[in-house]
């Protein structure tokens, strides 16, 4: 795991929704993945550089916010990441197309990435569809990177006379997730009650920030879109069990910046 990389996991697992942390608290769940204070630093002055982390002080204590901007992707991330129980699809598809000047290829491909984050799929050039109520933030991706005028959004309950797992074939990776789900559910259970609370951090940092991984190659499709067999709500129900009972073991390590209510 790369430092900002880390960053970014632990305000979007232990500081949401404050998005806010004492430098102190950094260095010291950072020490415990095992980076140095100097490389914690580096990394912190290095986002905010950048505009990612915006420094506060109170006192002497220096504390860094997250900007809107990554705030927002903090909040998108955690939506996929543990999806409300129950929801139900309404049968329609949130559809995208675009026609993006070769001069804004930069923003183009970076609108494409975050685009896959939120759970769109491309069945063909230019057009990215997804069955999640996402036209929103989608909305919000279009005005930051400025392509307004070179992007429609809209909604259809049909798209195609082929199968609805034909497009969704053409439009996602799911035999990748597929095998990396396999994978995950193929590994023993740890020991959780043998664990330290540093072991139990250092485990749970590394779930979480693996699971993120996973958000790009699995669009969270309800259950009537995803192909028989589709391991991935065994893969999920895995990871929140684990999840918890890492949180249970590094408590001790959390407290007293983690309260229970952020989780």
């Amino acid at each position: 795991m790369r430092a900002r990389s880390t960053l970014f996991t632990l305000y979007m697992e232990f500081l949401y929704p404050k998005n806010r942390a004492w430098v102190g608290d950094l260095v010291r769940w950072m020490e415990a993945l095992g980076f140095s204070e100097p490389a914690v630093r580096a990394a912190v002055s290095r986002s905010t550089s950048r505009g990612w982390l915006i420094p506060e002080r109170e006192g002497r204590r220096a504390y860094y916010r997250l900007s809107p901007r990554v705030a927002w992707q903090v909040k998108q991330v955690r939506e996929r990441l543990y999806p409300k129980d129950g929801a139900q699809w309404d049968g329609k598809w949130r559809i995208l197309v675009y026609a993006v000047p070769e001069d804004k290829r930069s923003q183009r491909d970076k609108f494409r990435n975050e685009l896959v984050l939120l759970g769109f799929g491309t069945p063909a050039p230019g057009v990215w569809i997804n069955p999640n109520a996402k036209l929103d933030a989608a909305r919000d991706l279009v005005r930051f990177y400025r392509l307004t005028p070179y992007v429609e959004l809209f909604e259809a309950e049909r798209l195609t006379e082929a199968a609805p797992l034909e497009l969704i074939r053409k439009s996602y990776h799911l035999e990748e997730i597929q095998k990396r789900y396999r994978t995950f559910l193929e590994m023993p259970e740890p020991a959780f009650d043998a664990l330290s609370p540093q072991e139990a951090f250092a485990r749970l940092v590394r779930l979480v920030h693996e699971a993120r991984k996973f958000l790009f190659l699995d669009p969270g499709l309800p259950p009537e879109l995803t192909p028989p067999g589709f391991l991935g709500p065994q893969a999920l129900e895995r990871f929140l069990c684990w999840r918890a009972a890492l949180y249970r073991r590094a408590e001790p390590l959390l407290h007293p910046t983690l309260s229970a209510a952020s989780r």
